[in-house]
């Protein structure tokens, strides 16, 4: 039997010390392209484009539908309550074992939806795919974090920004909105799981990589320090303040009015900012360049705003009667942008680091007000203005506060991100929602124009808290930044006390000692 091991030819074929770290290395980027959009495409929820065909299959009145689509809508939530707890089973477990579990979770969540036959059944697939989803991307980040490499990193970052951006216009394409032409109507069971095959690819890949390991007998394997308890206590921190947001704002689908769904969304933004910059000032969970707040940033301004402008240009399309529906490419194009916005980062210094930063928050800016200024639901072409600069803003913005920040404040920032789209979402709905109350809508032109409206509120508010998040960040990057250099300047300043104390007769001493 030919040798496989890292002795024989397969270590040979790459190097005897560099092979194995070459083959892990892969292995992690296979998971890492295909686990992040596996987790990332259960957030849509198309639940509403065919809950006619659903309410008819499971006999629903009026209320069991507003109950079916509390239901479909317990993935994010899931979600972003798993994350912290995966965080601290990533680094105190064996993270391929924490991966392996979250994946079989979210297989479980994505090949049952199709035997959903009630409300019930379709909260727990629902609820499944996202506690699947929320112990998988912590997993991730770890195994990332294991290779210590730059390049993986950012890859990482722009793949997580990628799909963000393109979920729920895959979604739509998956499961379009309702027209008059009902000759291939969908099942309706397609909006519990979209798609199907990225959790399969990812299970695969994960199964891959262990077998890569095996073969390599671990050589390639780079420890990560050792988990301390003040890091775990970092992990956990956001965990009671996400699962109280998480329980109102599934609260607020109770008949709340906008005015309270509002309050309810800027209450989650400021202690999300606050466990930012507190968390940001430990040394666990802190990092150079504002880890922490750019995470937040990436929830805020991806999924939230993506979202409803695919949900916009869909109804446009559909308004226009255009057969081919949601234009895509448009937003393949801004999730194209967003990885090599990451990419681009990889060789850059701490300072241009610190700048891509900056300048990433400067493209989200400039994004929102080419969406303010263009009608982006107009030309489908129009929609590449603000897609563009979105997706190369915040690919780089992520990829560069990741640069010489550890794992421990890493996964801080993961476990803040989700929770940041939940309050995007909310936000943003609050806005449409009191924008079509406000115009009383009585047919679909004018519902449209309502929800157009209350958009282009959301999209002022999110330009308004791109420049506070940035002001933020560039404030904490400086403390940190001259943080570091009073640190160098008084170790270099001891060094001189001490080499200024030194005396031609304590040289002599100590040449004497030595050739005794």
């Amino acid at each position: 039997m030919p040798d496989l091991s890292a002795d024989g030819r397969f270590g040979a074929a790459f190097g005897s010390a560099a092979g194995p770290r070459r083959v892990t290395t892969v292995a992690a980027l296979l998971v890492a392209v295909t686990a992040l959009p596996a987790a990332v495409l259960t957030l849509p929820d198309t639940t509403l484009n065919v809950v006619e065909q659903a309410g008819d299959a499971l006999r629903l009145q009026a209320g069991g539908l507003r109950d079916l689509l509390r239901a479909t809508g317990l993935t994010l939530p899931a979600l972003l309550l798993a994350v912290p707890p995966a965080a601290v089973a990533a680094r105190r477990l064996p993270v391929r074992a924490v991966l392996l579990v979250g994946l079989l979770v979210l297989l479980a969540g994505v090949l049952t939806a199709p035997l959903a036959g009630s409300v019930a059944a379709i909260a727990a697939v629902r609820a499944g795919q996202g506690l699947g989803a929320g112990i998988v991307l912590p997993a991730v980040l770890v195994l990332v974090w294991e290779r210590r490499d730059n390049a993986l990193t950012a890859l990482w970052a722009g793949t997580l920004a990628a799909t963000l951006l393109a979920a729920m216009p895959l979604a739509l394409r998956a499961v379009p909105m309702p027209t008059g032409e009902t000759a291939a109507p969908i099942e309706w069971h397609t909006a519990l799981a979209p798609y199907r095959w990225p959790a399969m690819a990812a299970f695969a890949a994960a199964l891959l990589g262990l077998l890569l390991r095996a073969l390599t007998r671990g050589q390639g394997d780079r420890p990560l320090p050792a988990f301390r308890h003040a890091e775990r206590g970092q992990l956990v921190l956001p965990l009671v303040p996400a699962a109280g947001f998480a329980f109102l704002a599934m609260m607020t689908t109770y008949d709340w009015s906008p005015g309270a769904q509002l309050v309810v969304a800027g209450a989650a933004l400021l202690a999300l900012l606050g466990l930012a910059l507190v968390g940001g000032r430990d040394v666990t969970a802190g990092s150079p360049l504002a880890c922490a707040l750019v995470m937040v940033s990436a929830g805020l301004f991806t999924y939230p705003l993506v979202a409803p402008l695919s949900g916009l240009a869909a109804a446009h399309a559909q308004a226009a009667g255009d057969p081919a529906g949601l234009p895509v490419a448009p937003f393949a194009a801004g999730a194209v942008a967003a990885l090599l916005g990451a990419l681009a980062t990889v060789r850059m210094s701490r300072a241009g680091a610190r700048t891509a930063v900056l300048a990433g928050h400067g493209l989200i800016v400039v994004a929102v007000l080419l969406a303010l200024a263009a009608d982006v639901t107009g030309t489908p072409w129009m929609l590449l203005a603000p897609l563009v600069p979105l997706g190369a803003g915040v690919g780089m913005a992520l990829a560069a506060s990741l640069r010489d920040a550890g794992v421990g404040a890493a996964l801080f920032g993961l476990t803040l991100c989700f929770p940041a789209v939940l309050t995007g979402q909310l936000l943003v709905l609050s806005l449409q929602v009191g924008r079509l109350q406000s115009v009383d809508p009585a047919n679909d032109a004018q519902r449209l124009y309502g929800l157009t409206a209350g958009y282009r509120l959301w999209l002022i508010g999110a330009g308004v808290l791109a420049l506070l998040l940035a002001a933020l960040v560039a404030k904490t990057t400086a403390r940190r930044a001259a943080a570091a250099v009073s640190a160098t300047d008084a170790a270099t300043g001891s060094e001189a006390t001490r080499e200024a104390g030194r005396t031609p007769a304590s040289d002599a001493g100590e040449r004497a000692v030595t050739a005794s």
